[in-house]
C-alpha cells in the first residue's frame, strides 16, 4: 500500500504525465491507450485515502521507577575530594591496595587469570577488584541511578561523593603526620557546611560511602596509636549515615555493605549460570583456609588454622593458600581453585574482624566457617538471612585455641543433605553481595541497589516518625 504524503504522490504523478506527454508526439496511439489506462489508476488511487499514522505511545513506566522512598541529590564536590585522589597505577600488590581502583569504574581490569576456571561466557564478568574500590563504585553507579536528581529542592537524600578511604589510605603505612591524615577530612567538612542544605538537618540527611573500615576513620586520643583520620570522631560527623565495609557496633549510623568481589554480572542470566556451575561443581575437600599467619597478634589463630590445613591437605582433607608464599592478589587462580574445589571455608578474623575472603568464599558457593560473631553476623544485615546457621558455620575461636574442638571432627558432623541445604541457601544469597556491571540489570538487586533502597527507606521512615511526634504534640 502506498504512503507517500500528499505533496510527494502528486509530485511523482506530475513527473509521469509530463514523462508520457513527450511520447505522445512520436507514437500517439500507443501512448494515448497507455496514458488512459494510467488515468484510470490515479482515480482509484485516491478514492482511498492514506492510512492514519501509528499513535506513538510513551514507553510504559515500570513501577520501581517511580521513587517512593524518595530521590538522592549528588553532590560536585571539588576534584580534590575524589577524582584527584584516584592514581593511575595498575599494579595489584595487596601492599600497594591504592593501584588499579581507577580502571572500569573501580571494577578493575578483566582477570584473565581466571580463564579455564571460569566458564567462558563468564569471563568477561570476573575483574581483578580491589577491596578497598567501594567509594568509587557507589559513586559511578549514583550518577546513573533511576532515583538520582539534580534538583537538590526535590532531594530527600544527600548523597557526598568523598573518596575517605583514598584520602586517608596514602598515609596509612609511611610516616605521615595527623594533620596529613586528616587534611581532606577537616577540608570536606568545612565544604558541606558551608552548602545550603547542610543546615537544615545538619547532616541527618546526608549519606557517604567509606571504602575501608571504620575503624581508619576513628583515630584513637593514644598519641602512640596514631592510625587513621579522626573523621568520624568530629561532631559534624555523628548524624550522618556512612555505608562501609566494616561497621562499629552499636553505631546506629555506620552501616555494612559487602566487600567488592571480582565477579560483576551484567545481567540475572549471568547470576543464573554462575550458580548452576557452583552448585554442580566437583568439591574434592572438605575445607580450605586462604590467608597468612599473624604472629605478630595474640592468640594467632591464623598461623593454627594454617598449620592444621597444612596437616590435612596431605590426605586432601583441606586445601591451603598461604599468601606469605602465594601473592593473593586480586583474581588469583589458586585462591578460586582453592574455594571452588571445598565444601567450606575458613574465615578467621583478618587485621580487623571482617574480611574480603568471606565474601570470595560465598562467591563460589563454598560455605563460611566462622570464628567470630563480628565477622559477618554483626555487620551486613541488609544482605544476609536472619538465621546465621542456615549459610554458615560457628566455631568459637577460643575453642579452638584451647583445643577444645577439631574443625575436622566438626564439619564431619554435617551429613550430604545437610550440606547441600547450606550450599543451596549460599547460592541464593550471592546476587545480593555482588555489585552489577550493568545500570540496567533486569531488576536484579546487586548490594549497591539493595544500599540505595535501604537508605532511602531508612531515611523516609525517620521522617514519617518525626511527623507522627510532631502531630502527637
Amino acid at each position: 500500500m502506498f504512503t507517500f504524503k500528499k505533496s510527494k504522490t502528486l509530485q511523482l504523478i506530475t513527473t509521469i504525465i509530463h514523462s508520457i506527454q513527450s511520447q505522445i508526439t512520436s507514437h500517439p496511439l500507443i501512448s494515448l491507450s497507455v496514458f488512459s489506462l494510467f488515468l484510470i489508476e490515479i482515480l482509484i488511487f485516491c478514492s482511498h485515502s492514506p492510512p492514519p499514522p501509528p499513535v506513538l505511545l510513551p514507553p510504559p513506566t515500570p513501577s520501581d521507577h517511580k521513587c517512593d522512598d524518595g530521590k538522592v541529590y549528588v553532590y560536585e564536590l571539588p576534584p580534590m575530594f575524589n577524582s584527584d585522589l584516584v592514581g593511575t597505577c595498575e599494579d595489584l600488590d595487596p601492599w600497594h591496595w591504592q593501584c588499579g581502583v581507577a580502571t572500569n569504574g573501580g571494577y578493575g581490569m578483566t582477570a584473565t587469570k581466571l580463564a579455564g576456571i571460569v566458564p567462558e561466557s563468564l569471563a568477561p564478568a570476573w575483574h581483578r577488584t580491589n577491596q578497598f574500590s567501594s567509594e568509587i563504585i557507589f559513586h559511578n553507579r549514583i550518577m546513573k541511578h533511576k532515583c538520582r536528581t539534580t534538583e537538590p529542592e526535590s532531594a530527600t537524600v544527600f548523597y557526598i561523593p568523598f573518596y575517605a578511604g583514598l584520602a586517608v589510605g596514602k598515609y596509612l603505612f609511611s610516616d605521615s603526620t595527623t594533620e596529613e591524615r586528616d587534611f581532606h577530612a577537616v577540608k570536606l567538612i568545612e565544604w558541606v557546611q558551608a552548602q545550603p542544605y547542610w543546615p537544615k538537618s545538619n547532616g541527618s540527611d546526608h549519606v557517604l560511602v567509606l571504602g575501608r573500615i571504620t575503624w581508619d576513620f576513628r583515630r584513637l586520643t593514644d598519641p602512640e596509636k596514631r592510625w587513621g583520620s579522626k573523621f568520624l570522631n568530629v561532631p559534624e560527623m555523628q548524624k550522618v549515615t556512612r555505608l562501609t565495609i566494616e561497621r562499629a557496633p552499636g553505631d546506629y549510623q555506620d552501616i555494612g555493605i559487602p566487600y567488592p568481589t571480582g565477579f560483576h554480572p551484567s545481567t540475572p542470566a549471568d547470576i543464573q549460570t554462575w550458580q548452576n556451575f557452583v552448585r554442580t561443581y566437583n568439591r574434592t575437600s572438605l575445607f580450605t583456609f586462604v590467608g597468612a599467619a599473624r604472629e605478630d597478634v595474640g592468640d594467632d589463630i591464623r598461623g593454627l588454622l594454617l598449620r592444621t590445613c597444612r596437616n590435612e591437605s596431605l590426605s586432601g582433607t583441606c586445601r591451603v593458600v598461604d599468601c606469605a608464599v602465594t601473592p593473593c592478589a586480586n583474581g588469583s587462580s589458586e585462591i578460586m581453585e582453592s574455594l571452588l574445589g571445598s565444601e567450606f571455608c575458613l574465615q578467621p578474623r583478618g587485621d580487623s574482624f571482617t574480611r574480603r575472603s568471606v565474601f570470595d568464599c560465598m562467591v563460589a558457593g563454598a560455605i563460611p566457617v566462622l570464628f567470630w560473631n563480628r565477622t559477618m553476623y554483626d555487620q551486613y544485615e541488609w544482605y544476609l538471612p536472619e538465621e546465621p546457621e542456615s549459610y554458615s558455620v560457628f566455631i568459637d575461636h577460643g575453642d579452638v585455641s584451647q583445643g577444645k574442638k577439631s574443625i575436622k571432627a566438626v564439619l564431619d558432623s554435617y551429613i550430604g543433605e545437610e550440606v547441600k541445604k547450606m550450599r543451596e541457601k549460599v547460592i541464593e544469597i550471592i546476587p545480593k553481595i555482588v555489585y552489577s556491571d550493568s545500570d540496567s540489570n533486569g531488576g536484579m538487586k546487586d548490594a549497591f541497589e539493595i544500599a540505595v533502597d535501604g537508605v532511602l527507606k531508612r531515611f523516609k521512615s525517620e521522617r514519617e516518625e518525626v511527623r507522627r511526634e510532631s502531630a502527637g504534640k
